[in-house]
């Protein structure tokens, strides 16, 4: 499956953006998604994930009661809406799949993703 990452851009604090994740190659409901995040100076980090039945969603502290992740079969698609972004949310934002049926907090374990998209940036000013 090859990922393709878009939704990016430069968003002031407090705004919102809604990441997408399109697919080629092969459908995503053979695939747990997940998205991830490397700012500058720092180490790749998860954000969230949705599970390949699409039944289990996992978010990363930081971004749990402002994110949400889902799957659109129709479009062979993963968005990322985020809300009342923050500074801290400026990065390099990532998608990932998995061909597992990843649970808990397995479906935040970058190791277990085989495939990645490139990534878009994600500015947040003040």
């Amino acid at each position: 499956v090859q990922l393709q990452a878009s939704g990016g851009g430069l968003v002031q604090v407090g705004g919102s953006l809604r990441l997408s994740c399109a697919a080629s190659g092969r459908t995503l409901s053979s695939y747990g998604v997940g998205w991830f995040r490397q700012a500058p100076g720092k180490e790749r980090e998860f954000v969230a994930a949705v599970a390949l039945s699409s039944t289990s969603t996992l978010y990363a502290d930081s971004v749990k009661a402002r994110s949400t992740i889902s799957k659109d079969y129709a479009k062979n698609a993963v968005y990322l809406q985020m809300n009342s972004l923050k500074l801290e949310d400026t990065a390099v934002y990532y998608c990932a799949a998995v061909q597992l049926d990843l649970r808990g907090q397995h479906m935040g374990d970058m190791s277990l993703y085989h495939y990645w998209g490139q990534g878009t940036q994600v500015t947040v000013s003040s």
